[in-house]
């Protein structure tokens, strides 16, 4: 008997299920209704909703049934675990599919790094798409691990089914003025998706960057950009991340203007494994939205279906005879409780793990930082009458520029706890580059926190209040082959390994989360108040595409004048 027959013979009633989740309430994303009916199951497949007998039958009595949840953009490098690692904690709490770009890994790594990120998904119990990093590196203003990633690169992977297009097109000053590079690779995936990331672009520069061929945006601050860009054909990821919470803004706008929620969904981009363990993944996106006033079944649709459809993924994203067995069974709707969830059919509990086994075969992916020794001349600021200044916002990754006067001694920057020296230290190919600014909100006091995490080009950046703690957190990062540290009085208080790439730990998913969540406590009780993320903020720090300055590791960087200060 044929698979498909063996489908149809079920669907039609003629034939038991393999499993039949019975008396549940349905959530309908087609019709935006609750109905309540069985699902029922054959393989990976629901064949059939309404009313079916199987050959096993689970009572979904007073719980609904929700499709599986689809984070639309994330990198999985953000959670800083292994892929199947990953799945364990976002499959608990209800997300079946991600969509993830990986530029991090891409900045250190090239083409390796996508053979690694697909193999590394390949068996794992949890749907993982991959968009081709655009932008490596994100501006010409910064040294990455491999220089340029290009159209030509990309040619090996463009036809991967799992390769659903390009990843967000963050060099967006190269596509409003027709930069070449940019546009043969947007030629190249005319056919496909291409991710947008657009911060405060309007008018003409936003017409042009739409024409290019950029179909969605995840960099949304306020509802009136959301109104423009939305006007502009583009589609809205509505994102809340550990450091970017973008979502009341967005959810209270559409409500208040009653717009069409098909053009929206959800991403988290980057959220730490801590957050995601406390909050849940996309259930909490849907949680808020819910708490914020939306209809629950709307909430629902935007995590699940609107995914789908954007990316052509038509086999998940709604529960519906020949979709496939992604269910995720709440205990409520208001809270989103997750009881259990479905993967191609299969119940998700420990047991569905315990087979994958996966080694790294490219071990050039353990050994990437490599740096000079720094000292305290190389980290020096002269003072003037007046400095510019980085200050972070509060609970975004944007920052502000300021021009005021610095704290100083003997003509040099004296960093204190209002104002943080910031260091970004070259880590690829051993320039010597090494720059330093002022940092205002970030509070550290009596220590320094020091990563290899600094988007994009993932040098090492490190934050702190005295030079002798810099210096030695930035030379134990290279030690441990890359990582969080945090360091005071000379000494390391507490440090994560991330071996892959200095962006991702080897370490099981609980221990890396446990570390975190204790370096989370020591860099609070060190003065890093409770609206910057210690990590994740900083880590951005560096980006110079996001406004309004960023520091590289060539200097000071001005975002909006898109030039050095």
């Amino acid at each position: 008997m044929s698979n498909l027959k063996k489908k149809c013979d079920v669907a039609s009633g003629r034939n038991k299920a393999d499993i039949v989740l019975k008396n549940g309430t349905i959530i309908n994303v087609f019709t935006e209704e609750l109905i309540a009916g069985d699902v029922a199951i054959v393989d990976d497949t629901i064949v059939g909703i309404g009313e079916y007998s199987g050959k096993i039958e689970i009572d979904c009595s007073g719980k609904y049934l929700s499709p599986g949840f689809i984070d639309a953009h994330m990198h999985i490098e953000s959670t800083m675990v292994m892929p199947i690692e990953l799945s364990k904690k976002l499959l608990k709490s209800g997300t079946t599919t991600v969509i993830a770009d990986p530029h991090e890994l891409v900045n250190v790594k090239g083409a390796s790094a996508i053979d690694f990120l697909l193999e590394s998904t390949k068996e794992i119990p949890l749907n993982v798409y991959i968009m081709l990093p655009s932008s490596v590196p994100a501006t010409r203003f910064e040294t990455n691990g491999i220089g340029n990633f290009s159209a030509k690169d990309m040619d090996a992977y463009i036809n991967n089914p799992r390769i659903l297009g390009l990843g967000e097109v963050m060099c967006f000053n190269d596509v409003i003025f027709a930069e070449e590079e940019i546009l043969d690779k947007l030629e190249a995936f005319k056919d496909k998706i291409a991710d947008g990331h657009a911060p405060n672009i309007s008018g003409k520069s936003l017409q042009a960057y739409v024409c290019a061929g950029i179909k969605n945006d995840h960099e949304c601050i306020t509802f009136n950009e959301v109104y423009e860009k939305l006007r502009a054909g583009l589609k809205i990821f509505i994102r809340e991340g550990s450091a970017a919470k973008n979502l009341e803004a967005i959810i209270k706008g559409l409500l208040k203007h009653n717009l069409p929620i098909e053009e929206f969904m959800f991403c988290t981009d980057d959220k730490h494994l801590d957050d995601i363990e406390k909050q849940g993944h996309i259930r909490w996106n849907i949680k808020c939205a819910i708490d914020l006033g939306m209809e629950p079944i709307k909430a629902i649709k935007i995590a699940t279906y609107n995914s789908a459809r954007a990316y052509g993924l038509n086999r998940i994203g709604a529960i519906g005879a020949g979709y496939k067995a992604d269910i995720v069974v709440l205990n409520n709707l208001e809270n989103m409780e997750v009881g259990s969830v479905y993967k191609d059919g299969k119940l998700i509990d420990e047991g569905i793990f315990s087979d994958y086994n996966y080694e790294i075969k490219d071990k050039d992916l353990l050994n990437t930082v490599k740096f000079k020794d720094v000292d305290r001349e190389k980290i020096q600021l002269k003072s003037n009458e007046k400095n510019y200044v980085m200050e972070i916002v509060p609970y975004q990754i944007l920052t502000n520029k300021l021009f005021e006067s610095i704290p100083n001694k003997n003509g040099y920057f004296n960093p204190n706890e209002e104002y943080s020296k910031l260091c970004v230290v070259e880590r690829h190919r051993m320039t010597g580059n090494i720059s330093v600014a002022p940092l205002k909100g970030f509070g550290i006091k009596n220590g320094a926190i020091a990563t290899t995490v600094a988007h994009d080009s993932h040098n090492i950046i490190v934050a702190g209040d005295n030079d002798d703690d810099i210096i030695v957190a930035v030379n134990y990062l290279r030690d441990i082959q890359g990582g969080y540290v945090i360091v005071s009085n000379g000494k390391v208080l507490a440090h994560l390994s991330l071996k892959v790439a200095g962006l991702i730990s080897t370490l099981p998913a609980d221990e890396v989360q446990e570390t975190t969540d204790n370096m989370l406590k020591i860099a609070r009780k060190m003065g890093v108040p409770k609206y910057v993320d210690p990590f994740i903020t900083l880590s951005f720090m560096a980006l110079p595409v996001i406004p309004k300055i960023r520091l590289t590791d060539l200097g000071l960087f001005d975002v909006e004048e898109f030039k050095f200060i």
